[in-house]
C-alpha cells in the first residue's frame, strides 16, 4: 500500500507545479519585456530596435517574439499608460473652472509628456490600429480638446478659427522641436508652446488659413506609422478616433 501511495503521491506535485512555474516564468519575462521597451522607446522613439528591447529585458529576440508577434503590439502595450496620462489630462482641464486655464494648461501637459518621452512623442502623432484601448483613448481626447476649445472660445479667450485639428500640428512640431534640440536646450520646447499659446489668444488678428481635415490627418498619421514600421499603412478613422 505504501508503495502504491508512493507511486500515486510522487509525480502528482509536479504535474501540478510545472504549468504554475511556466506561467510565472512567461510573466517574468512580459514583465521584463514592457519595462524595457518603455525605457528603449522613450530614449530612442518607436524605431528603436526590438534587439536592444530583448537585450534590456534578458531575453532573446524568440522570447520577445513569442510574447508579441509585432511591433505595433509591443508598442501598444508599453505605452498605454502614457497615453491614459494623456487623456487624464484632458479630464483634469475640462475640471478647471477657468476656460482659457484649462486649455492652456492640457496643451503644455501633453507638449510636456511628450518632451520627456520619445516614444509617446512618436506615437501621439500616428495612429495605432492593433490597439483599440489606445485609439480609444485617442478619441476620447479629441472630443475633450474639443470642449475644451469651445469652452475657452465662448469665453473670448481663444480665436475662433481654432481647430482641433490645430492640436495635431503643435504635438507635430513640439516632437520635433524637442527631438532636435535634445538636452543641449532642453526648454526650447517650452519657448515654443509660449508661442503657440499666444498665437491662438489673437483673436481680432488675421484670419488663419483652412485647418487640415481629420481625414488628412488621419491618412498622414497612418503613413507615419507604416514608415516607422509601427503599424500597417490601411485607411484609419477619422483622427483621432
Amino acid at each position: 500500500m505504501s508503495a502504491t501511495a508512493g507511486v500515486c503521491a510522487g509525480p502528482a506535485p509536479v504535474i501540478r507545479t510545472h504549468p504554475r512555474a511556466l506561467r510565472a516564468d512567461a510573466c517574468r519575462n512580459r514583465d521584463a519585456i514592457l519595462a524595457a521597451a518603455r525605457d528603449v522607446f522613450a530614449r530612442q522613439g518607436l524605431q528603436a530596435p526590438l534587439e536592444d528591447i530583448a537585450r534590456q529585458a534578458g531575453v532573446g529576440i524568440a522570447t520577445l517574439y513569442r510574447r508579441f508577434p509585432s511591433r505595433e503590439r509591443l508598442v501598444a502595450a508599453a505605452l498605454l499608460d502614457k497615453v491614459s496620462q494623456y487623456a487624464d489630462a484632458a479630464s483634469e482641464a475640462l475640471a478647471d473652472p477657468d476656460p482659457w486655464t484649462g486649455f492652456a494648461g492640457f496643451v503644455r501637459r501633453s507638449c510636456a509628456l511628450q518632451a520627456m518621452d520619445r516614444g509617446l512623442s512618436d506615437l501621439l502623432s500616428m495612429t495605432l490600429p492593433a490597439s483599440e484601448e489606445v485609439e480609444r483613448l485617442r478619441a476620447t481626447v479629441y472630443q475633450q480638446v474639443t470642449e475644451l476649445a469651445e469652452r475657452a472660445k465662448a469665453a473670448g479667450r481663444l480665436r475662433p478659427d481654432f481647430a482641433p485639428e490645430d492640436l495635431l500640428l503643435v504635438l507635430i512640431a513640439n516632437a520635433a522641436v524637442a527631438h532636435v534640440s535634445g538636452p543641449e536646450a532642453p526648454r526650447a520646447w517650452q519657448r515654443l508652446v509660449a508661442l503657440f499659446l499666444d498665437a491662438f489668444q489673437h483673436t481680432g488678428g488675421e484670419w488663419l488659413p483652412t485647418a487640415p481635415t481629420a481625414a488628412e490627418l488621419s491618412q498622414g498619421m497612418a503613413r507615419l506609422a507604416a514608415e516607422r514600421r509601427v503599424g500597417a499603412l490601411q485607411p484609419p478613422p477619422a483622427w483621432p478616433s
